[in-house]
């Protein structure tokens, strides 16, 4: 089965199904020398787990993570890094009822009609439980990129459904269930009842979520296939539940005049950052800034109308532990997607232009 590794230099392949004995992935191309243990990868790892809240699924899953080849005596060396976490608690009965058919809005009918075969506990290959190594394959990746350069990452939701969430400060990002950057009380309160009728109802709901990158180096990314912008749209697009993609302004660039959106240049730096931090495929060296729309869940206890492998029809009601909303656990895996290209590119620009000098002054 093809498509299971990202990146050129720095490239990650991930292995496992949800259900499985475990899940994991392979890094190859880590710089050597960067001191590195799983205490550097557990936290984002935690940041990501399932049954941190009641609002998300209740599979109760460690996340512990193995490093197994790849470092020698706290140090990388160069080789391959193997990552290991291993699945604690699969209930992989929950899905015998949907072995012979088609869950709506998953990759149940495609799988089947592109391999002739599929697991259909919990998704198998298809689940975000996949998310988990690559979070784990992206803490690598940020902290050499802040060893580096001094690079950063921040996200946070900017909407559950029909509730927009207005950003205030980024402290209060890991003070609530949602990755909300919001302190209002009065807000949190109520995406938690939103949560929790959904859960009442069957139902399911989507996401915003809004992640940037700081301190990036100008000079990542390659004209004309090989853009920053485009390979950060390609990853984010490979994140299970992402339907929609805007870098910088976005869509609201449709609405803007020229003389609005081409961000200015002073000598103390840009007026405005529409571009994203990308200009002609190339980091400007301001702050990269993405936005994600993501789906509802399509596990939802709701009978859906659908058809069996004979293409009989079927009413469909999936069991299980789901989260009501995906989104609720996709700002780490919309940071860690973004390392990774971001890693990529720096990896493929130090091997061209790492020697490129020019008098002309870096701006913010």
């Amino acid at each position: 089965m093809s498509g299971n590794s990202f990146g050129k230099l720095f490239t990650v392949t991930t292995f496992g199904e949800s259900h499985g004995p475990a899940i994991g992935c392979v890094i190859d191309g880590c710089p050597p020398g960067l001191i590195l243990s799983e205490a550097d990868i557990q936290p984002e790892l935690d940041r990501r787990k399932p049954g941190t809240s009641r609002h998300v699924t209740q599979r109760q899953e460690s996340d512990t993570v193995e490093i197994l080849s790849g470092v020698y005596q706290g140090v990388t060396t160069g080789t391959p890094i193997a990552l290991l976490i291993r699945n604690e608690d699969q209930r992989s009965k929950d899905y015998g009822n949907i072995a012979e058919s088609f869950r709506p809005g998953h990759a149940d009918y495609t799988y089947w009609h592109k391999y002739g075969v599929r697991d259909p506990r919990g998704g198998g290959r298809s689940s975000a439980r996949l998310t988990a190594p690559v979070v784990g394959a992206a803490a690598i990746a940020k902290k050499w990129l802040l060893q580096q350069y001094g690079t950063t990452f921040k996200g946070c939701m900017s909407q559950l459904g029909d509730i927009p969430v207005p950003f205030q400060s980024w402290e209060h990002v890991h003070a609530n269930p949602f990755f909300a950057a919001s302190g209002d009380a009065d807000l949190i309160a109520r995406m938690e009842a939103a949560m929790d009728q959904l859960r009442r109802d069957g139902d399911s709901i989507g996401a915003r979520i809004d992640v940037i990158a700081q301190n990036v180096p100008v000079g990542l990314g390659q004209p004309i296939y090989d853009k920053l912008d485009a390979d950060i749209a390609y990853a984010m697009m490979g994140i299970n539940a992402v339907k929609g993609v805007e870098i910088g302004a976005g869509f609201d660039s449709v609405a803007q005049k020229g003389s609005e959106h081409g961000d200015e240049l002073t000598p103390e730096g840009f007026i405005g950052n529409n571009a994203g931090g990308v200009l002609g495929g190339i980091s400007t060296g301001q702050d990269i800034s993405v936005s994600i729309a993501i789906k509802p869940t399509s596990s939802i206890r709701t009978p859906r109308r659908s058809i069996d492998k004979e293409g009989n029809p079927v009413m469909v009601e999936t069991f299980g532990r789901h989260d009501p909303c995906v989104g609720i656990r996709a700002t780490p895996i919309a940071e860690a997607m973004l390392a990774l290209v971001l890693i990529d590119h720096a990896l493929m620009h130090r091997a061209q232009c790492g020697d490129v000098s020019v008098n002309t002054p870096k701006l913010k």
